[in-house]
């Protein structure tokens, strides 16, 4: 199984066998680090990170990992860039592929990052689109196994708008034969497009992925109880709208009664307390939000070294 030179845009384009080899390299690459063994598997090489949207997390995790890895990773927002100003992303794509080894892009349209693998003849890393969040759903897997110490089987109930994090989990859970149950109101359900694909690989996993809008029967029985803000980049005018659309359906004390009694709970930050999820629970022994937040640095490090120096763990 060969990683290198291929894309990440969406989990439903990895086999099960690959989500395990990314996830695998991960845990490898964090012992590695945590024993202060240097681990320069991309030396010489340089990542290119493509900023439409403001970030901690994905700028902090890729550029720091980067560094890690022996590599240099050059920051370009839309003002620091000619797509800024309008240039086509088929010219930057074909401009950047002459001059750097991998390219990794958070921005709004997901035809963007389409367009961008199409014409790059370098790996292409979706670090977030308004569909998908693929890195971050792959470090909730590394983060659940840590915790919980199988994925197979286990219950993951996603709690809110069904949104590009609710997307990029049901590809992820059913990739690895975890049950995925969004819980929505009508009007915020995830995309039925992205529901089918989605029950069409749990299905060859034995697992199921369901939207439910009754929240306490779709928690039951959960082991991982996640949210997300409700109100992402971009929706800002909806703000007062989603808030009242979206207010039952939070993560609290009493919700998380209703799960297993050993169930984690997961936000892939930033958290607005006291919307989708309270302070009492977010600060609480059940939540791994910390975990999950520095476990981006080790499996993003996991995805450019597969993908872009192709070494062997």
């Amino acid at each position: 199984m060969k990683l290198k030179h291929k894309d990440l845009l969406s989990i439903h384009d990895l086999s099960t066998e690959e989500v395990l080899k990314i996830l695998d390299v991960a845990k490898k690459l964090k012992k590695m680090q945590k024993e202060g063994v240097p681990h320069e598997f991309c030396k010489g090489q340089t990542l290119a990170m493509l900023f439409s949207k403001a970030s901690t997390r994905t700028r902090v995790s890729f550029e720091t990992g980067f560094h890690q890895l022996g590599g240099h990773a050059i920051y370009l927002n839309d003002k620091d860039s000619q797509i800024g100003r309008g240039e086509p992303i088929r010219d930057t794509a074909r401009v950047l592929s002459r001059m750097v080894d991998g390219i990794m892009i958070r921005t709004f349209s997901h035809d963007s990052v389409i367009e961008l693998a199409k014409y790059a003849s370098i790996p292409v890393i979706n670090g977030l689109t308004d569909l998908l969040h693929p890195c971050q759903a792959l470090t909730d897997l590394l983060t659940i196994e840590e915790h919980q110490k199988t994925l197979e089987g286990r219950k993951l109930v996603y709690v809110g708008d069904g949104n590009n994090m609710a997307h990029s989990l049901m590809y992820a859970c059913a990739k690895v034969g975890m049950h995925m149950v969004c819980a929505s109101p009508k009007g915020y359900q995830p995309d039925p497009a992205v529901v089918k694909q989605a029950q069409e690989d749990a299905a060859l996993t034995g697992c199921t992925v369901s939207v439910e809008e009754d929240i306490f029967k779709a928690v039951k029985g959960a082991d991982v109880l996640y949210t997300d803000v409700w109100t992402s980049m971009g929706q800002e005018a909806e703000r007062e709208v989603r808030l009242q659309a979206l207010h039952d359906y939070q993560i609290n004390g009493e919700l998380l009664k209703a799960a297993h009694e050993d169930a984690i709970i997961m936000h892939c930050l930033p958290a607005h307390r006291g919307e989708e999820i309270t302070e009492e629970v977010l600060e609480g022994p059940h939540s791994v939000v910390w975990d999950e937040a520095e476990n981006r640095l080790h499996t993003q490090k996991a995805v450019m070294v597969l993908l872009m120096s192709g070494a062997e763990l």
